[in-house]
């Protein structure tokens, strides 16, 4: 009997602290759920005017965003599309987009473009490429994806849209093609599918 009863004061003491963990766990995350969006929503600006230079828009990028439709943009994965605007016109579009084809997996890419095929800017969001080797498409290691500021994309240049390996005008990394490769592909991809299908508002 007696074996019970510190068997059930201890079963209750257990369910006691949980309860209290799960409490405390549940105030610290609503005290700080506002302040984590508000960072998350600060970088994401940052990146994107790493894309689109300011001077380009008066509206607020983060908020003027939606999902395309993937048959409508060639089955190109592209997972969100951005607007910029300024006095009511779209001046350029920043879209996210996803290389399935890089060393180590998806390489997932931001591309700010204007409407005629310019492209702005180029960055890569998340990647698992080989550090030392593919890992240069980061701007903290190389300069390599500023190579695609104010690059112009038109069906008659085509086939500059490659690495030097395979005729185009991109350079590649020592020891390592493959993720050069699948980014300007890619951007090629993505750009060429938006071009075809230019959003004008909000859907």
């Amino acid at each position: 009997m007696q074996t019970i009863k510190i068997t059930s004061r201890s079963g209750m003491l257990l369910a006691f602290v949980a309860f209290c963990c799960t409490a405390i766990s549940s105030g610290v995350y609503f005290l700080t759920k506002d302040k984590i969006e508000q960072v998350m929503i600060a970088q994401q600006r940052e990146l994107l005017l790493q894309v689109i230079p300011q001077d380009y828009f008066t509206n607020d990028l983060t908020q003027d965003c939606y999902v395309p439709k993937t048959e409508a943009l060639q089955n190109v994965d592209i997972q969100k599309i951005c607007m910029a605007k300024k006095d009511g016109d779209i001046t350029a579009y920043a879209f996210e987009s996803v290389a399935h084809d890089g060393y180590s997996g998806d390489i997932r890419i931001l591309v700010g473009m204007k409407p005629d095929g310019e492209v702005l800017g180029v960055r890569i969001t998340e990647h698992h490429e080989t550090p030392g080797l593919g890992d240069k498409i980061e701007t903290r290691i190389s300069d390599w994806i500023l190579g695609f500021d104010h690059q112009v994309i038109k069906q008659d240049n085509l086939t500059e849209w490659a690495v030097k390996k395979d005729g185009g005008k991109f350079d590649q990394f020592t020891g390592a093609t493959i993720t050069p490769r699948a980014v300007v592909n890619q951007v090629k991809r993505s750009a060429l599918a938006m071009l075809g299908n230019l959003p004008k508002e909000k859907e």
